[in-house]
C-alpha cells in the first residue's frame, strides 16, 4: 500500500500557506462584500472612481496572491528551520521581559514595516527594474481589496520577508507577529478598496492624517511614483514622494470642500 504521509516540514509549509491562504481571503472578501455589496448605496458618495474593477482583473488578482502567498509559506519555513536550529529564541526572550514589552514591540514591529516597505516601495519604482519587480501590482490601475498580495515573483519575496528578518533580530512573541499580520491584511485591504473609509475633518482634510488613506494609496496606483508608504504618511512627506493634490483628492472623495491651511 502506498503510504501518503507528509513530511514534517512539508505540512507545515501548507499550513502556513493555509493561514496566510485564510487571512487574506477572509479579508479580501470581507472587505469587498462590506463595502461593494452591502453597503454599495449607503458608500457611493465615498467611491474614489466611477468604474468597478473588472471581474477579469479580481480573478488574475487572486491567482497572484496565491503565489505570493506560497512565496510568504515557503519564507516563514525558512524561520522555522532556524528557530530549530536554535538560531531563534525570541518568543522565550520576549516573554521573560516586562509585560509593556508585549505592546512596545508590536508597536515598533508596525513602524518599522512601514519604514522598510517605504524604501523597498522605492527601489522597486527604480525604472531599471520596475517592469520586473513591480509592474504586476500596478497592472491594477484601478485597485481593488484582491490587489493587496497580487505581485511578481521578486516583489512576493521582498514584502515576505519582513517578519522572518524582524523575528531574527528582535525578541518578540509570536502571538505579537499574529497580531501586526493581522493588522498588515486589514490595512492593506482597506487601502486597495476603492471607497474612501478614513473620517474626515471639517476642513476637508483626513481625520488622521499621519496615516495613509485609501485615497492616498489610490493615487499610487493612478499616478506612479507617489505615495509610497503603507501605513503612515510620514516617509512621504519627509521625502517629498506624497503626491501634492493628495488633500484635494481626498476632500473630492468624501464630498467636502478642501479648506486652506497654512499648516497643510
Amino acid at each position: 500500500m502506498i503510504n501518503f504521509e507528509l513530511d514534517p516540514l512539508a505540512r507545515h509549509w501548507l499550513l502556513l500557506m493555509a493561514g496566510d491562504l485564510i487571512r487574506y481571503a477572509i479579508f479580501a472578501v470581507a472587505t469587498w462584500g462590506l463595502l461593494w455589496v452591502l453597503l454599495n448605496r449607503p458608500l457611493a458618495g465615498r467611491r474614489i472612481r466611477d468604474q468597478r474593477p473588472p471581474n477579469a482583473q479580481l480573478r488574475s488578482e487572486f491567482l497572484y496572491s496565491l503565489r505570493s502567498v506560497m512565496v510568504f509559506a515557503t519564507l516563514s519555513l525558512g524561520a522555522t528551520l532556524a528557530l530549530q536550529a536554535g538560531w531563534i529564541n525570541g518568543n522565550a526572550v520576549a516573554k521573560s521581559w516586562h509585560p509593556a514589552w508585549f505592546w512596545i514591540s508590536l508597536m515598533l514591529m508596525i513602524v518599522a514595516h512601514d519604514a522598510y516597505f517605504y524604501w523597498a516601495h522605492r527601489l522597486l519604482h527604480d525604472k531599471r527594474w520596475f517592469r520586473w519587480v513591480h509592474l504586476r501590482h500596478h497592472k491594477s490601475q484601478n485597485p481593488s481589496p484582491f490587489t493587496a498580495y497580487s505581485f511578481d515573483l521578486a516583489e512576493a519575496i521582498a514584502m515576505g520577508s519582513f517578519v522572518p528578518l524582524w523575528v531574527l533580530l528582535v525578541p518578540t512573541q509570536w502571538i505579537v507577529v499574529d497580531l501586526f499580520v493581522l493588522h498588515q491584511i486589514i490595512r492593506n485591504t482597506l487601502l486597495h478598496c476603492g471607497i474612501e473609509v478614513m473620517p474626515a475633518r471639517s476642513d476637508g482634510r483626513p481625520l488622521f492624517d499621519w496615516m495613509t488613506s485609501t485615497t492616498h494609496h489610490d493615487l499610487h496606483h493612478g499616478k506612479t511614483g507617489w505615495n509610497l508608504g503603507l501605513y503612515f504618511t510620514w516617509w512621504d512627506r519627509w521625502m517629498g514622494t506624497e503626491h501634492p493634490q493628495y488633500h484635494a483628492h481626498f476632500a473630492a472623495a468624501v464630498r467636502r470642500p478642501l479648506v486652506a491651511s497654512v499648516a497643510a
